[in-house]
């Protein structure tokens, strides 16, 4: 079995490069990192040397590495697949910023635990984000949600987060705002900052304010205009899809059945 590894950046969250490997030869040697790794196992047994003593990381296992800490990685199966986060540091110090009241990175140090659910949606946004099948909204959400889960896992740092829920002035604002782009990307930025909010506080009060994520509030509300449009019957399946947001049709058909049971053209 030869080993291959891949690497992937991602335009809309600059500083995060992400990795997947598999491995049954390759050593990682004694090394360093300048950033932020996160890094779980979905398949076989990795072993890992840190300050003297050998970790194991199968699945359902994370392993949390910050910059300068010296260790090694190699197999201790017939094979292993690994996915890995390398976060830069003024990524990690925006999200904790935002994460917190603290403005200094994490006081994050070399760690490997057991949380299969964590690890599990690591794994699921890792694909997500390579295939980019879902809207930069949803992938900002469950990003800053995820670290949030790691950071509580670890003590990381203090949660100096709001529990108030949107204001009536901040709700109808990025109701209109949505309203009024329903063609457009909109993104978690666009929408914190339409509030005056850091996107997680904003995470926070808007699934308070609402009880839904913002993803899927906004799929929601695409819908419900594409429904309005149909029943006018004067524009064509292809048209409204653009019109509320759905560059590509058929992920428009797809939802619309979800949501309604039936597809645009038998509404």
């Amino acid at each position: 079995m030869n080993d291959s590894v891949h690497y992937q950046r991602l335009p809309h969250i600059p500083g995060l490069v992400l990795g997947a490997g598999r491995f049954a030869k390759f050593d990682f040697g004694r090394h360093y990192h300048l950033d932020y790794h996160i890094g779980i196992v979905t398949e076989g047994v990795q072993r890992q040397q840190y300050k003297g003593e050998t970790q194991v990381l199968g699945p359902g296992f994370i392993s949390l590495m910050p910059p300068g800490e010296i260790h090694d990685g190699a197999c201790d199966s017939d094979a292993y697949t690994l996915r890995t986060f390398r976060v830069s540091q003024k990524l990690m110090l925006e999200a904790s910023a935002e994460l917190s009241d603290a403005h200094t990175g994490p006081e994050l140090l070399g760690n490997v635990f057991e949380d299969p659910q964590t690890a599990a949606r690591l794994f699921r946004l890792h694909n997500v984000m390579c295939s980019e099948a879902v809207s930069t909204l949803a992938i900002q959400s469950e990003w800053l949600s995820v670290l949030d889960a790691l950071f509580t896992q670890t003590g990381a740092i203090r949660s100096g987060r709001d529990p108030n829920a949107l204001s009536h002035a901040q709700w109808r604002r990025m109701q209109d705002y949505c309203l009024a782009n329903l063609s457009e990307k909109i993104t978690l930025d666009d929408l914190a900052t339409l509030c005056g909010l850091g996107r997680f506080l904003f995470l926070r009060q808007f699934k308070r304010t609402v009880g839904m994520t913002p993803h899927a509030w906004l799929l929601r509300l695409r819908l419900e205009q594409a429904c309005a449009l149909l029943t006018q019957g004067s524009l064509s399946v292809a048209h409204i899809a653009q019109r509320v947001g759905f560059y590509d049709q058929s992920h428009f058909n797809r939802a619309f059945k979800q949501a309604f049971g039936v597809a645009p053209s038998g509404y």
